[in-house]
């Protein structure tokens, strides 16, 4: 029985992990809850159906989350914190056989994916922008090998095809040993709603469109980071950092059919490829049960009937974003947190509509451009500076 901690429980990674749970009430037993607190209802919901002890909001208010808990189980008296903080204590929270499931969107997963670490605790990781902003401070954070086990699909898919091999290395893996067999990582991406089109096709894309995912169904943060192609730039951040591989060696491919999440290929010339229908479940299930894995945790392919699957190279004239994630690692360890923070704040203002969906990516450009690492180490400090100087001039540049 593993205790389970779930930080973003009401979004979209949340939900479908309780669900995998809640199919597994043997296996595991949910020990907290943290949500951004936009749906308390739900969080209530969610504390209620499986005895949760612990509570945190990011934002909200604690009497309403503890009245709605109140009306629903009368003697269930969970203890609730407010704010970033109580989010990243209860992150920490955990130990060494228990598991935390950062499924928080943005940046501010950073901290309590630090806080997991520190207790000991397994971090099944779905904030990728944890890595982005901050993977060398993840890298220090880490108490023992092989402590983050990936929830994004294709890091999922890629960790998955690395155990075919013998010496492989990085925060995923409790082998640090050996030369790397590995040749290239290779992350696939859906190409998003906008595939095939020209740039100037783009000029008047709507919120409504730009949300309109093709196979999978993402937060509005994710989803709008696919069609621009700036959550694959992230991803192969990501993927540096999990992997221990130089960005070179990471090349981006759209897969239309979501069906392959990813490739590794080996120095000798094999490709190993992880396949399954799009659903964040078998990842989800994954994270929470390594190495072990769970029975029907998600439909297989159907092999018996007729398929077939493509692939092309990325447009990087249209979607340029996986360009300026290249770029951004490769000029400091700071860049990657700048490239995250000017992109967050463009989308939020692409979806208030106060920002064309052409200006998200040339908004992130104008600010990378702009930024000037400065001098000294790497610490917590350092990299929420870089952010807020970062928002500040993306709201310059979108004149906000």
């Amino acid at each position: 029985m593993r205790n389970v901690i779930i930080l973003g429980s009401t979004g979209s990674i949340g939900t479908q992990a309780l669900d995998v749970i809640g199919r597994n009430p043997e296996r595991f037993r949910v020990a907290g809850l943290a949500a951004g607190g936009g749906n308390l209802e739900l969080l209530a919901e969610q504390a209620v159906a499986f005895g949760v002890g612990r509570l945190a909001v990011s934002r909200g208010d604690a009497d309403r989350l503890a009245s709605l808990v109140a009306e629903r189980a009368p003697g269930l008296r969970p203890d609730i914190g407010v704010g970033a903080q109580a989010v990243a204590e209860l992150a920490g929270c955990g130990g060494e056989g228990d598991v935390v499931l950062n499924a928080i969107t943005g940046s501010v997963g950073l901290e309590p994916t630090l806080a997991a670490l520190a207790s000991g605790a397994s971090l099944a990781l779905a904030n990728k922008e944890s890595l982005v902003v901050g993977g060398g401070l993840v890298a220090d954070a880490m108490v023992r090998p092989g402590q983050i086990v990936p929830v994004d699909s294709e890091h999922s898919a890629i960790a998955q095809a690395l155990r075919s091999g013998v010496h492989h290395k990085g925060l995923t893996s409790e082998n640090t040993d050996g030369a790397s067999e590995v040749a290239k990582l290779i992350l696939t991406a859906s190409g998003g709603p906008f595939r095939g089109r020209k740039r100037s096709d783009l000029a008047a894309v709507t919120p409504g469109a730009a949300l309109d995912h093709p196979t999978w169904d993402m937060g509005p943060v994710v989803t709008i980071n696919s069609s621009t192609l700036m959550n694959k730039g992230l991803e192969l951040i990501e993927a540096a950092y999990l992997f221990d591989i130089e960005p070179e060696r990471i090349e981006p491919v759209v897969h239309p059919q979501s069906v392959i999440h990813s490739m590794v290929l080996f120095r000798d010339g094999s490709t190993i490829a992880q396949a399954s229908p799009p659903d964040m479940r078998l990842p989800i299930a994954l994270g929470l049960s390594w190495p072990e894995r769970l029975s029907e945790a998600s439909s297989p392919c159907a092999w018996g009937e007729p398929t077939s699957w493509t692939f092309e190279p990325l447009d990087h004239e249209v979607f340029p974003a996986v360009v300026l994630a290249r770029q951004a690692i490769a000029a400091s360890p700071l860049h990657p947190a700048v490239l995250n923070a000017a992109n967050e704040e463009a989308v939020s203002a692409f979806l208030d509509g106060r920002l064309p969906y052409l200006g998200i990516v040339d908004t992130v450009r104008e600010v990378l451009d702009a930024f000037d690492a400065p001098a000294g180490p790497l610490d917590l400090k350092t990299v929420l500076g870089a952010e807020d100087w970062a928002r500040s001039r993306a709201h310059d540049v979108m004149g906000a």
